[in-house]
């Protein structure tokens, strides 16, 4: 689709390395935007995208890399959030959760070691909360291993991996063997750097990116070991204090509401950029036609402090009559109370010809191909007006942001 030969991201990824000064110059595209237009039905959308071709990348805000660049490098590394840099987001998450010494780290779930590290293949395996089960005629292979099994020394020795695993494996290796087909292991044989909560806020800041800690549930009982979830909060916050970063570049996020409000009452600074990422689609009888039946309502939500909200991205989405992809009643509700929509997460669904995955359940009927991702972010950008997306593989989301002039 142009002329210009460009270097994969991952050969970007080693040319950062050798050189971050460099990196304002080193912002590009990838082949898949471009695959992406190319797939896409004729019409004024697909023109406008190609017509973008040969634009000079440069960052936005617009694009938050989800975990970094989990489509194709180990998440929550430095080498995930170095693909993610190179690919224009401006904006990076850290998932915060903690060790067994109460330190702050980078994982999406304080129990997902098993499955995104090389525990199991480390002697800190039997230190695991449920060691290694292999599956048999009527249980499926079982492990879990938590950030708190295990001090922060311990922790900076594992390295990252593709987050999968095999349920029906009977040995270690093949457990860990769980990567999805269309990810890849070409990256990763080496296993990622892993990051604690201070080490990414240095990492994004090279990166001149803005930050959206996300304060996740703990598995254990809290408080732990003296450790209250309010101080668990406020740590999140200090390591931003101490790092000398301005309120105005964070956004702390947290599917807790309580944190939420915790963060607006004793931090409004970092509270008045707090997003309340709406986990209330798991609850019995959610409907996104009738958003009235949230408790706390849109409006109650503001009432509260509460400036951003942030639900998956089906729950912004449904279809008209004609079937075309159009914002959900949730969407109109959110934007009415005056409350910034982000959402997530673009391109974690794999291969879209068969209607999409988990992210796109409510449109499903109207998704046909690899091309329609940018129809669905055309409409949440234009119509829903998000602020922002999460992706898994920035560079799509770049793009658009590049070619619709979208900060």
């Amino acid at each position: 689709m142009r002329s210009s030969i460009e270097l994969g991201p991952f050969v970007l990824v080693l040319l950062l390395l050798a050189s971050m000064p460099a990196f304002a110059q080193s912002i590009q595209f990838g082949v898949r935007p471009y695959y992406l237009i190319d797939v896409m039905k004729e019409g004024p959308l697909k023109s406008k995208l190609k017509s973008c071709i040969g634009i000079t990348p440069h960052q936005s805000s617009f694009s938050i890399a989800h975990r970094g660049a989990p489509l194709e490098f180990p998440e929550h590394t430095v080498q995930s959030n170095k693909a993610a840099a190179l690919m224009g987001a401006g904006i990076f998450e850290c998932d915060v959760t903690f060790t067994k010494d109460k330190q702050l780290v980078c994982r999406h779930a304080q129990n997902d070691l098993q499955e995104t590290t090389n525990i199991l293949l480390t002697n800190l395996q039997e230190k695991c909360t449920i060691p290694f089960t292999p599956a048999n005629a009527t249980a499926s292979a079982v492990a879990e291993c938590r950030t708190s099994d295990i001090t922060l020394e311990e922790f900076k020795t594992l390295r990252g991996k593709m987050d999968g695993f095999n349920k029906n494996a009977k040995d270690i290796p093949s457990y860990m063997a769980g990567t999805p087909s269309w990810r890849t292991e070409l990256y990763s044989q080496a296993g990622g750097t892993l990051l604690t909560h201070q080490e990414s806020i240095a990492l994004f800041k090279q990166f001149s990116g803005k930050f959206t800690p996300e304060l996740k549930a703990a598995v254990v009982s809290m408080p732990y070991l003296g450790f209250t979830q309010e101080q668990y909060a406020q740590s999140l916050i200090n390591d931003y204090k101490n790092a000398g970063v301005s309120p105005k570049e964070v956004f702390p996020q947290s599917f807790n509401l309580n944190d939420v409000i915790y963060w607006i009452q004793n931090e409004p600074e970092f509270g008045k950029q707090a997003i309340y990422l709406d986990g209330r689609y798991e609850q019995k009888g959610f409907n996104a036609a009738e958003p009235e039946m949230l408790s706390p309502t849109m409006q109650e939500l503001y009432a509260k402090g509460v400036r951003y909200i942030a639900p998956p991205i089906w729950v912004l989405l449904t279809t008209d009559s004609a079937g075309a992809i159009i914002p959900s009643a949730y969407a109109k509700a959110a934007k009415d109370a005056s409350l910034n929509i982000i959402t997530w997460s673009l391109e974690r669904d794999g291969p879209m010809n068969q209607g999409g995955g988990w992210y796109h359940q409510s449109i499903k009927s109207a998704i046909r191909s690899d091309g329609q991702i940018y129809e669905v972010l055309d409409v949440l950008a234009k119509q829903v007006g998000v602020r922002g997306v999460f992706s898994d593989w920035p560079a799509t989301v770049t793009y658009y942001a590049n070619c619709m002039g979208l900060n």
